[in-house]
């Protein structure tokens, strides 16, 4: 019981953080994707990696109930829209690495992970809570922005991803 408290307390003050330093610091529709280098699986994990696919970044971490349900949508979008050019990354904001590891290890992801313990990239993204996730155009410029995740999400989010690979696919 201890234990849960001390993670929803945790959980409460991280949300809180989040939305007093990023208050000002909002990314707009529109606006360049901020670039990153992060500690991943086995490599580092750079947005820049990524230019010319459709990219669908999701912030995440172990104590987010909706990240749990996230994790299976992300990997069969991973799994359906690769070949078209869509690559999922997530990154994982926990402190302490073994955290995300447990995570991962109950609910395993078959998309890029970058690890930010520091949270220097939800800050330049305006992440204000879990999960956030952004759709961001071949062009490395901010298309959508989703927080939160249910079932009911589902669909809306593969529409947008569709409508964009679509859209992108179109223009070549």
């Amino acid at each position: 019981m201890i234990k849960n408290f001390k993670k929803s307390l945790f959980s409460i003050s991280v949300l809180f953080l989040l939305q007093m330093t990023t208050q000002a610091s909002a990314l707009e529709l529109g606006a360049q994707a901020p670039d990153f280098e992060l500690p991943g699986v086995s490599e580092k994990v750079k947005l820049s990696k990524a230019k010319g696919k459709l990219v669908y970044l999701d912030f995440w971490a172990s104590w987010c109930g909706p990240c749990k349900q996230s994790f299976p949508w992300m990997n069969a979008m991973q799994e359906k829209y690769r070949a078209q050019g869509l690559e999922v990354i997530a990154i994982n904001l926990d402190e302490n690495n073994p955290d995300a590891q447990k995570f991962l290890a109950s609910v395993p992801a078959k998309f890029t992970i970058g690890f930010d313990t520091k949270g220097a990239t939800p800050e330049s993204y305006g992440v204000k809570g879990m999960p956030t996730s952004y759709l961001i155009g071949r062009d490395g410029k901010v298309i959508f922005q989703h927080m939160g995740f249910n079932a009911a999400d589902k669909d809306k989010l593969e529409q947008k991803i569709q409508s964009n690979l679509s859209s992108t696919e179109d223009k070549k």
